[in-house]
């Protein structure tokens, strides 16, 4: 009883864990949608625009319009697959605490 004890504290703490990792997942893809929303404005501008400017550290160059196109939409493509790739792993971490979520309240059952 008390071995079947310890691995249901271990599976209590994996638990914990994962919730954690998901939790810095969230808030990592929820980080990357705030910057895909902010290349989405800036070329819903850029398309407005008749010159364009790139803030290059604490100043404004002037920028070729279609160069700058070009750098925001390759900046939305690979925010867009980092959204995919962390949402992929969301969905791995819910299945696996769902399953470990199962096993422990089953054990905790039967103890009772």
């Amino acid at each position: 009883m008390a071995n079947q004890d310890k691995e249901t504290e271990s599976q209590i703490s994996e638990l914990q864990m994962m919730e954690q990792a998901f939790q810095n997942l969230s808030l990592q893809k929820q980080n990357f949608q705030l910057q895909l929303a902010e290349v989405d404005s800036a070329l819903e501008e850029l398309s407005k625009a008749e010159k364009a400017y790139k803030i290059v550290g604490n100043i404004m160059v002037a920028s070729d319009k279609e160069e700058l196109k070009k750098e925001l939409e390759s900046k939305k493509e690979v925010l867009s697959l980092r959204i995919k790739t962390l949402e992929k792993q969301e969905n791995s971490f819910r299945e696996k605490a769902s399953e470990l979520q199962k096993k422990v309240i089953e054990k905790l059952g039967k103890s009772q």
